[in-house]
């Protein structure tokens, strides 16, 4: 019934590991329930990400069109029903069913076709991330999601370790974005934050111009949310534009203060993972945001 992409596979032996090969074994068979249980049609190829393979369906009781959606359960995805539920469709693709065994979801048909990422004026393309992002982190967030409490917790002591394993600039950019984070760790926000908005998670749709997928729901402050988009196109070379972005994205959210150090906190993030994976520095467009940030924050 389906095709699982190599790219697919890759991706959840790289991440996974024994059970990502699991999952990806499984999946035919995973399919073929869901599409039986809800009574689907599948109207054409499979589609893919690093974590889920997506099915284009059609409800055969109403001729609703929509997308089986089918990803390994994790920390990550096991909060995005809750928080698609919670958003329901404002800003954001609707839940129409989901499985908790196996975190399966039945989603509205948005246009694969037409990410935001199409639309060629980055600032244009930017005003629409803003718009959506204020309506996302205006929902205060469910009980049962993760918290950025404990994962900049985390970040802040697997900091010196971390900071040994890399070159001295690099483990000085690490510590700069840890202190930034310990300025703000005591208030973490509690506000349901997508973690992933950037322009190819945001499709063009019926019911709206634009609206956001692909959420990987937590609890925290809007600032965490900015890093995805503004790596969109990214210029070292041109900072005025960074900060045109980033001032236009901590506008919706707020304090710019805080939006500085959770967008550092972001690199920080990543760099950890960046070191965990046994890379030898850093991803040098991240380090180049967080210097133009850290100049702008004096």
């Amino acid at each position: 019934m389906i095709h699982v992409p190599e790219p697919l596979v890759a991706s959840q032996v790289k991440y996974n590991g024994e059970a990502g090969r699991a999952f990806v074994a499984g999946l035919p068979d995973l399919a073929e329930e869901f599409v039986d249980r809800w009574g689907l049609r599948v109207t054409g190829p499979s589609m893919y990400g690093m974590a889920s393979l997506v099915l284009p369906v059609v409800r055969n009781s109403d001729g609703t069109r929509a997308a089986l959606k089918m990803q390994i359960l994790d920390d990550e995805t096991e909060g995005e029903p809750i928080g698609l539920r919670v958003w329901d469709g404002d800003g954001v693709v609707r839940l129409l069913d989901h499985d908790a065994g196996t975190g399966t979801m039945l989603l509205e048909r948005l246009d694969e076709a037409r990410p935001l990422s199409s639309v060629t004026d980055t600032r244009e393309a930017m005003r629409v991330v803003a718009e959506l992002l204020a309506r996302l982190v205006a929902v205060p967030a469910p009980e049962g999601l993760r918290e950025l409490g404990d994962i900049a917790a985390g970040m802040l002591a697997d900091v010196p370790g971390a900071a040994e394993r890399l070159g001295a600039d690099d483990a000085g950019v690490l510590r700069d974005c840890a202190a930034a984070v310990r300025e703000v760790v005591d208030e973490p926000g509690d506000r349901l934050l997508h973690w992933d908005l950037h322009l190819d998670n945001v499709l063009a749709a019926d019911r709206e111009p634009w609206l956001a997928i692909d959420p990987k729901p937590l609890a925290g402050d809007p600032g965490f949310d900015l890093l995805p988009a503004l790596m969109d196109r990214f210029d070292p070379a041109d900072p005025a534009d960074l900060l045109w972005r980033f001032d236009l994205l901590a506008e919706v959210v707020g304090d710019r203060g805080r939006a500085v150090a959770w967008t550092l906190g972001r690199v920080l993030q990543n760099g950890l993972w960046d070191v965990e994976d046994g890379e030898p520095r850093l991803d040098a467009e991240q380090v180049a945001v967080a210097r133009v940030l850290r100049a702008a924050r004096g």
